[in-house]
């Protein structure tokens, strides 16, 4: 059932999503941080949770998985996008930046995919 590890490892990856978010925002909170921070900080978290996600699913399929990798980070950002486009009433302004954190975040669980040490 390969479809029910990439889902219960997108499921990891938001729950890890959300502790990263929580720990940036008790630091922001402390520390008085800038919007840029926060901006630089939200999408560390998405490359790290999409990195993270590649190595679990490579863990659990116990084989290199680039593609799925690929396809695992893009899937996390398409339900993180339709979250922001829904709760935002309409498209974000800007798209460019959309892209970046698309191409981030499907890159992030790719070389998570390929890099981890178990096979």
């Amino acid at each position: 059932m390969d479809k029910m590890k990439i889902l219960s490892t997108l499921l990891v990856m938001y729950v890890l999503t959300g502790i990263l978010l929580f720990i940036m925002a008790f630091l922001l909170y402390q520390f008085h941080l800038g919007e840029t921070f926060v901006s630089l900080g939200i999408v560390v978290v998405y490359v790290v949770s999409g990195f993270a996600g590649g190595l679990v699913l490579r863990h659990r399929l116990k084989a290199p998985c680039g593609f799925l990798g690929l396809l695992l980070g893009t899937i996390y950002f398409l339900i993180l996008f339709a979250g922001s486009v829904i709760l935002n009433h309409g498209l974000p302004q800007d798209m460019l930046r959309m892209l970046a954190v698309w191409i981030m975040c499907a890159c992030a669980g790719m070389l998570g995919g390929m890099l981890s040490g178990r096979t």
